[in-house]
C-alpha cells in the first residue's frame, strides 16, 4: 500500500478547540481504518506543522478522498508527502535509464 506523511496544521477552529484534539484524534484512527487505511504513527509536533501522521492507504484515490473529507470538518489543513521505503527508492532508481 502507498505511504503518506500527512503534515497537519490546526485552523483557527482547530486550534480554539485543541483540548478536544485527543478525542478527535481517536476518531480520526478508526475512520482511517475503516476506510481501509492503517496508521503506522501519529504525533503532536512543535513547529511549522502542529501534527504528523503517517499512513498507509490503499491507493492514491482513497487517500484523497479521505483527507478532503477530513478539511470539510474545518480543524485542519493538511500537506501531504507521498513515501517511498529505501527498498522501494531502490526499485525505483533501477528504473532509470
Amino acid at each position: 500500500m502507498p505511504m503518506y506523511v500527512v503534515l497537519y496544521n490546526w485552523t483557527e477552529k482547530g486550534i480554539q478547540q485543541v483540548k478536544d484534539s485527543p478525542v478527535r484524534a481517536e476518531a480520526y484512527m478508526k475512520a482511517v481504518e475503516g476506510a481501509g487505511g492503517k496508521i503506522t504513527g501519529l504525533w503532536y509536533t512543535m513547529g511549522a506543522y502542529d501534527m504528523v501522521a503517517v499512513v498507509d492507504w490503499p491507493d492514491e484515490k482513497a487517500a484523497t478522498a479521505f483527507l478532503l473529507t477530513q478539511g470539510t470538518h474545518g480543524f485542519v489543513r493538511t500537506t501531504t508527502l507521498l513515501a517511498h521505503t529505501r527498498e522501494e527508492f531502490i526499485e525505483i532508481t533501477k528504473l532509470m535509464p
